[in-house]
């Protein structure tokens, strides 16, 4: 089959690999319908996320059809269309039953070496690195899919793929980023970042109630997409961010706040911020968390900070002197996507969202992969969201 790979920094390629075959009683196999680049494949393709290999399969946003089923699975059949979520979940170990869906305890098979850096096994993910599973993604036509029976759901008839494949992961992830606000009725939530998860955000925020969303970013395409999803923007290019919040907030602030930039966040407003600009980046292994640190600056007393953003190693330096003096909340974490996706489903089919507004490129080629992840991460030809379709 053909599958988009990743070849060292910087160099995704798309290349013939062996199809995907049932390795488990709970597995099923699918033909991928639909499948989307994420922000987060872009940290991989520059090389930001340690333990790739040359050749894994990427993609963790992904939808299709049930071809072949497992003689565990129960709950899923030969013919079903499913979204399945970029965490894979077992539901039995206690983080499952608690409602941690993305700290499973059993489904990353490289889990005593994510143990070796976070300190305990996290769930295994689709197309993120060894440290995650090594586990192959669906950037493919067809894709191995683990403990089917728990995570992926079946879509309804009537809804197109472009509708629901953003349930795989960045609805998901948008929306508990905004209930992680705690919003309440007349609030204002400023979020950094306008790329597909600060734009659904801006969507998620409006559903719970809020009456005021700004958005901040640089790049005029997405900007306009924030616009349109109903914020108020600041472009950070052209605006001194902080000062700019204040005057639009009559110097109260933002209620809660949201980071969904995450690492090589770009931007420094004070000297210091350039001054540190400049020592990170003779430091390869820091993280630049300019955004993070906005944010928490921007963030009103007794405020909530949210940070869906992806980080994978140190990051520094961090405001963490004004988040205990403004006494915040800090809520941060992978995707709980078991939550969220039949609710979610739900608004879908009542019409209250439709997220396929945020895609700019459809393919029906992965060759024309490459070419396309490039220009997502350049931002150019107005390139804000990519959805292949391989079987076209």
């Amino acid at each position: 089959m053909k599958a988009l790979t990743w070849q060292g920094k910087g160099k995704i390629t798309c290349e013939t690999v062996p199809d995907p075959k049932i390795q488990d009683a709970g597995d099923v196999i699918i033909k991928v319908t639909a499948c989307a680049i994420c922000g987060s494949d872009l940290h991989l393709m520059g090389g930001f996320m340690p333990t790739m290999e040359h050749g894994d399969v990427l993609g963790h946003e992904t939808m299709g059809e049930v071809i072949e089923t497992g003689s565990g699975i129960s709950k899923l059949k030969v013919g079903d269309r499913i979204v399945v979520p970029f965490t894979i979940c077992c539901g039995e170990c206690r983080q499952c039953k608690w409602g941690n869906w993305s700290c499973c305890e059993r489904t990353n098979p490289n889990g005593k070496l994510q143990a070796e850096t976070f300190g305990y096994p996290l769930a295994g993910l689709f197309g993120f690195s060894h440290i995650t599973g090594g586990i192959p993604g669906g950037q493919a036509e067809y894709l191995r899919v683990p403990y089917a029976d728990v995570g992926p759901i079946v879509v309804p008839e009537g809804l197109t793929d472009e509708q629901v494949l953003f349930l795989s992961d960045i609805f998901p992830t948008a929306y508990q980023a905004a209930e992680n606000c705690d919003i309440k009725p007349g609030q204002t939530v400023a979020i950094w970042g306008c790329g597909p998860v600060g734009i659904l955000a801006v969507k998620s925020c409006f559903l719970l109630g809020a009456e005021r969303v700004i958005s901040i970013d640089t790049v005029p395409e997405r900007l306009a997409l924030a616009r349109e999803a109903g914020a108020e923007t600041i472009d950070f290019g052209t605006q001194n961010v902080q000062d700019t919040i204040m005057e639009m907030t009559r110097g109260l602030g933002p209620d809660a706040v949201i980071e969904a930039v995450g690492m090589e966040a770009h931007g420094a407003d004070t000297l210091a911020q350039k001054v540190s600009s400049a020592v990170m980046a003779a430091t390869v292994s820091m993280e630049r968390p300019f955004a993070f640190n906005q944010a928490v600056l921007a963030c009103r007393p007794g405020g909530t900070v949210s940070m869906p953003g992806v980080y994978a190693g140190p990051v520094g330096p961090v405001a963490l002197g004004l988040l205990m003096n403004k006494g915040l909340t800090l809520r941060t974490g992978q995707t709980h996507m078991i939550k969220y996706m039949k609710p979610l489903l739900e608004r879908i089919e009542k019409g209250e969202i439709d997220p396929s507004f945020i895609i700019s490129h459809r393919s029906s080629s992965l060759e024309d992969g490459p070419a396309l992840y490039e220009k997502f991460r350049d931002k150019t030809d107005h390139c804000t969201k990519v959805v292949f379709k391989p079987h076209g």
